[in-house]
C-alpha cells in the first residue's frame, strides 16, 4: 500500500520514502532488487539495457512488491568498487526508463553510497535512498537527504566489500565480543547513524534501519541477528530484512558451500517469513512473487491469531 505523505497521518507506522511518498507499514512489504550491474552476486548482467530493467521492474510491481530499489554498484565481498561517474551511467537511463514504464507512483530507492550518484537518482525519478555504508563513506549523503527530502535506508557493514568474505568463508570470523556481541554491536551503530540522519534534518519517519545480513556476520550471526530483531526494532525505526539469496541461506538450508543463488529461494523465503515474525517490516528481495505470496498468508494467519486470542496460551507466539 502506498498512500502519499499527506495519508499517512492515519495513526498507522509508515515509511517516508520521499516528501510525497509513503510505505504504510500494516503488513510486511516488498522492494524489489534491480540491479543494473554486470557483477552482482546473484542478478549480474540480468538487465543489461534499461528496456530490460524497466519490464522487471513493472513485473515486480505487478507480483507484489510494494517498491523498487536500483543499484549501479555490486557490494558483494569482493567486488570491485564503481567509480560515480558509470554509476549514473548504469542507473539513470535505469529510472528513467523505469518511471516511463510505471509512472511516478512507486517509491524507489537507489542503492549507493556515493552523494553524487544518489543526487542523478533523485533528479532522474528516485525518492529514497538505500545506503549500505549509512553516510559513513560520503559525508555529504545525509545533508542530501534531508535537503531533497529523501528517506534512507541506513545498514550496518563491518568493511566494504573489497575487505569481505561471504558469512559462510571467513578464515577469522568477525569479533563483535569486545561491543558486548553482535546484536550489541549493530544496534549501537544503528542508533549513531539514525542519531546522525536526525541531525541532519532527515524526519525521523523518513528512517529505515538494516542490521546488514551477511556484510561481515558469520552464519551463525545472521542468524542471531534474526533471532534478535527486536532488540533492533525497539529503536523506534522499521527494520528492513536483506536475506535474499545470500550465503549464509544456502548454508542453513542445507545446500552446502557451492550452492548457487538461484538455489536459496526458499531458504531465503523461510528466513524472510521468520524475520517478519521477529519484527522485520521491509524486505529487499529477489524472487517478489515467492516473497509475497509467503509474507501474505504468514501475515493473513497471524491477524487470524491474535483475532483468536492465543495459542497454547501464548499471544506473543502469533508473530
Amino acid at each position: 500500500m502506498m498512500s502519499t505523505a499527506s495519508d499517512s497521518g492515519s495513526g498507522l507506522r509508515a515509511w517516508r520514502a520521499g516528501a510525497a511518498k509513503s510505505i504504510v507499514l500494516d503488513q510486511p512489504r516488498i522492494l524489489a532488487i534491480l540491479n543494473v550491474t554486470p557483477d552482482s552476486f546473484s542478478d549480474g548482467g540480468t538487465y543489461a539495457t534499461p528496456e530490460a530493467v524497466a519490464e522487471a521492474a513493472a513485473l515486480a510491481l505487478r507480483d507484489g512488491a510494494d517498491g523498487l530499489d536500483v543499484g549501479g554498484e555490486s557490494t558483494r565481498p569482493g567486488a570491485r568498487r564503481v567509480p560515480a561517474a558509470e554509476q549514473i551511467r548504469r542507473i539513470v537511463p535505469a529510472i528513467r526508463a523505469i518511471r516511463s514504464a510505471v509512472g511516478p507512483a512507486p517509491p524507489m530507492s537507489v542503492d549507493t553510497t556515493l552523494a553524487e550518484v544518489a543526487a542523478a537518482a533523485l533528479d532522474t525519478g528516485a525518492d529514497a535512498i538505500n545506503d549500505v555504508s549509512a553516510g559513513t563513506e560520503d559525508a555529504r549523503m545525509l545533508d542530501l537527504a534531508a535537503r531533497r527530502g529523501a528517506g534512507v535506508i541506513l545498514m550496518h557493514r563491518l568493511a566494504p566489500p573489497q575487505q569481505d568474505s561471504y558469512s559462510d568463508r571467513y578464515a577469522t570470523p568477525p569479533d563483535y565480543s569486545a561491543g558486548g556481541g553482535v546484536v550489541a554491536v549493530v544496534r549501537q551503530f544503528l542508533a549513531d547513524r539514525a542519531a546522525a540522519a536526525l541531525a541532519a534534518g532527515i524526519a525521523p519517519e523518513g528512517i529505515v534501519l538494516d542490521p546488514g545480513l551477511g556484510f561481515g556476520k558469520t552464519v551463525d550471526q545472521n542468524l542471531e541477528l534474526i533471532a534478535r530483531t527486536g532488540e533492533l526494532a525497539a529503536l523506534g525505526y522499521p527494520i528492513l530484512s536483506g536475506a535474499s539469496r545470500k550465503s549464509f541461506v544456502g548454508r542453513v538450508s542445507g545446500l552446502g558451500a557451492e550452492s548457487s543463488p538461484l538455489q536459496r529461494v526458499h531458504g531465503s523465503v523461510a528466513l524472510s517469513v521468520v524475520h517478519w515474525s521477529r519484527g522485520a517490516s521491509i524486505f529487499r528481495v529477489h524472487d517478489v512473487p515467492a516473497h509475497a505470496q509467503a509474507l501474505r498468508a504468514a501475515s493473513a494467519a497471524a491477524r487470524a491469531c491474535r483475532a483468536g486470542g492465543a495459542v497454547d496460551g501464548d499471544v506473543g507466539a502469533c508473530g
